[in-house]
């Protein structure tokens, strides 16, 4: 039963981590602000769902090691890459007149698709990798334990690189080195708040499926 019950958590934790990955790049080319009265940040509204692929990220390391993860990091690149020929498919075709959506609209919104998804997956590759690695690298270190240590530190690097890349990869040579800057700061302090805030959430999901699986502390699914 307990392997049953491991395998539906597995599985529904990989699909909302390649739903949210999905949505990232499908909303990514809008850009919008946040203020959180201290500061007031420009990010992709790509930004807002992409905690979440880093949280599930740390929940399946802790829970299911490093060879599970790495196989959904593996497919959510596959399902991105099917997203990004769906849409090209889909440019190959005009519209019927009457259509809600006509070529105009689509083009507009999905035409620079490409160039977000390429962006996208090659800063979420590295990124998940750099995550995976210095993840389990703290876990060893700690044997098991400090568990904020470590999802904060392979958060704080692996969100650096992918934001680096996505912005760098989206606007060099369409925006001024000061504006990339800037997106790339503001995208990556907000992604740091949004880890420090999640902490709690990893405890709470860890306690709770390991409890459920009936594991002890550190202990993974073998």
């Amino acid at each position: 039963m307990n392997t049953e019950k491991s395998r539906k958590i597995y599985l529904y934790l990989a699909a909302i981590f390649i739903a949210a990955l999905v949505v990232c790049n499908l909303i990514a080319n809008k850009f919008i602000t946040i203020d959180l009265g201290f500061k007031t940040f420009v990010i992709s509204a790509g930004v807002l769902p992409y905690p979440l692929t880093f949280l599930i990220t740390d929940i399946l390391s802790e829970i299911y090691g490093k060879k599970k993860i790495t196989r959904i990091v593996w497919a959510g690149f596959a399902a991105s890459i099917f997203v990004l020929g769906t849409l090209l498919l889909a440019q190959q075709f005009s519209a019927i007149e009457g259509s809600p959506v006509n070529d105009e609209t689509f083009n507009k919104v999905f035409g620079n698709s490409w160039r977000v998804i390429f962006a996208s997956m090659t800063a979420y590759l590295c990124a998940q990798i750099i995550d995976v690695r210095i993840y389990h690298f703290w876990k060893q270190k700690t044997t098991g334990k400090h568990l904020w240590l470590r999802n904060n530190f392979s958060t704080v690097f692996s969100q650096l690189v992918d934001t680096s890349l996505v912005v760098i990869v989206l606007f060099v040579g369409i925006r001024s080195n000061t504006e990339i800057l800037q997106l790339i700061i503001d995208g990556w302090i907000f992604k740091m708040l949004c880890a420090f805030i999640d902490t709690p959430l990893l405890y709470a999901s860890t306690a709770f499926i390991r409890k459920k699986l009936g594991l002890k502390f550190a202990e993974e699914i073998r």
